[in-house]
C-alpha cells in the first residue's frame, strides 16, 4: 500500500511516501520533502497544489493518504478517516492548536480536491493520551470555566511516543501491554509521558503544549499569575501568548534554542548556557522522577526526538540528576554514534535508558495503512 503522508506545521510542510507491505513490517520512502509555506509569497493553498503535484509526479497517486493532526480534542482518541465532518471539527479545534490545526484542515481539503477517490487518515498527536485517568487530566478549576472547550490535560507528542513505545518493547523483547516506561520526546517542543502497561497514564504537555519542560521558545510550567501581572502591566493577551511561546523557554535562558550552539557555549563556560542546560534538565529529570512513582517502576527511560536523539550533552546532564532513584548512564555507550535503538544505561541502573529515533511519518503510515485497508472509500459529501 503506497501512503502519502503529510505533516503539516506552522510555516511549512514536511512529506513522505512510504510503501507499507501487508504486515505493516518494514517500509520503503519512496519520496520526502518538505516545502515552506511562505516561498515565493505563495500562500498555504498554493503550496499544498504545488506539493501534490509534486508528489503525483515523483510517486504517482497514493493508494491512501495519512494526515498529522496535532490536537483532537476528546472527539478523536483514535485515527480517524477523514470526512468533511471531521475537518470541520479539527478547525474548530484551531484555538487550542492555533498554529497547526487549520494546516491540518487544509491539507485534508486540497487533498480531497486533488484525488476525491483517495481514502484519507487523520492521525491525532493528542489521541495516545487519551487514556489519561480523570486524576490526572482534570485540573482544578470549575468543569464551565472555558465556554467552548473542556479545561483539560490532553497531552501532545503522542504519535512519536506510541512509535517509541512500540520500539521500545521490540527492543526489550517484551509485549507493548507489558511496559512501563518513561518516554522523553525532546526537540524544540519537548515533553515526557508516563506509560503504564503500554498505555499513557500522564503526560507533561497540558490543555495546549506550552505547560511541562523547557522547550526551546516556551517556558514550560510556570505560575499562571506571571500572565496577570503581565496582562495588568499592560500586555495584550497576543503580547503574553508570544513571550511565553516564541520568547521564552532556552532562548530566553541561553539567546538561543539551537542545542548544539548552546552545548558548545556551556563547553566553553558560558554561564547563560550552561544555566539553560541545569533548568531545562533539572525540569525533565524531576518529571521523570514523578512519573517513575506513576508507573509503578520503569523498566525503561527512553529518550527520542531530535534533541533527545542526537544530545549526549543533554541525556548525560538529565541522567546525572536521577542517581537517588538509581537511574545511571554507561558514558561510553552515550557516547555512540547515533544510528538505530540503543542501551547507553549503566549495567547498575535500575531502568534501561534507551535512545530510539523518532519516526513520527512510518507511524503515521502504519496508522493510516491499518485504518484504511488498501479498500477505496470514496470522499463522503
Amino acid at each position: 500500500m503506497r501512503v502519502l503522508v503529510l505533516n503539516p506545521g506552522s510555516s511549512s510542510l514536511k512529506y513522505q511516501v512510504r510503501e507499507t507491505n501487508a504486515g505493516l513490517v518494514g517500509q520503503a520512502v519512496i519520496a520526502s520533502g518538505q516545502v515552506e509555506w511562505t516561498d515565493h509569497g505563495r500562500d498555504r493553498l498554493t503550496a499544498l497544489s504545488a506539493v501534490l503535484r509534486e508528489v503525483a509526479g515523483r510517486a504517482g497517486q497514493p493508494d491512501a493518504i495519512g494526515h498529522r493532526v496535532v490536537h483532537g480534542g476528546r472527539q478523536f482518541d483514535a485515527p480517524t478517516v477523514v470526512t468533511p465532518d471531521v475537518i470541520k471539527a479539527v478547525r474548530a479545534l484551531s484555538p487550542l492548536a492555533p498554529l497547526h490545526n487549520p494546516a491540518s484542515a487544509d491539507s485534508m481539503e486540497a487533498c480531497a480536491r486533488h484525488w476525491p477517490g483517495i481514502a484519507q487518515a487523520a492521525v491525532f498527536d493528542t489521541s495516545f493520551h487519551s487514556s489519561i485517568p480523570d486524576f490526572a487530566f482534570r485540573y482544578a478549576v470549575p468543569e464551565d470555566a472555558h465556554p467552548d472547550v473542556a479545561v483539560r490535560r490532553y497531552g501532545f507528542h503522542g504519535i512519536s511516543v506510541a512509535q517509541a513505545c512500540r520500539d521500545s518493547a521490540d527492543f526489550l523483547d517484551c509485549k507493548p501491554e507489558n511496559l512501563a516506561a518513561v518516554v522523553a520526546h525532546i526537540g524544540n517542543g519537548a515533553s515526557v509521558t508516563a506509560v503504564k502497561q503500554g498505555r499513557s497514564v500522564d503526560t507533561s504537555m497540558g490543555m495546549t503544549p506550552l505547560e511541562g519542560l523547557v522547550m526551546g521558545t516556551r517556558s514550560g510550567d510556570l505560575d499562571p499569575s506571571v500572565v496577570l501581572l503581565l496582562e495588568r502591566a499592560g500586555a495584550s493577551a497576543d503580547e503574553v501568548d508570544d513571550l511565553l511561546n516564541h520568547r521564552s523557554g532556552l532562548k530566553a535562558l541561553a539567546g538561543t534554542q539551537d542545542m548544539r550552539q548552546i552545548e558548545k557555549a556551556a563547553a566553553g563556560g558560558d554561564p547563560n548556557a550552561v544555566l539553560a542546560l541545569r533548568v531545562a534538565t533539572y525540569r525533565l529529570a524531576k518529571y521523570i522522577a514523578a512519573y517513575s512513582m506513576a508507573v509503578g517502576g520503569a523498566d525503561a527511560l527512553v529518550f527520542t526526538g531530535g534533541i533527545g536523539e542526537n544530545s549526549v550533552t543533554f541525556r548525560s546532564w538529565t541522567v546525572a540528576w536521577l542517581g537517588p532513584i538509581g537511574i545511571e548512564l554507561h558514558e561510553g555507550r552515550n557516547h555512540l554514534p547515533p544510528e538505530g535503538i540503543r542501551d547507553i544505561g549503566a549495567k547498575s541502573s535500575r531502568a534501561r535508558v534507551l535512545v530510539v529515533p523518532s519516526d513520527e511519518e512510518r507511524a503515521i503510515a502504519e496508522s493510516t495503512a491499518a485504518l484504511l485497508g488498501g479498500a477505496e472509500r470514496k470522499w463522503d459529501t
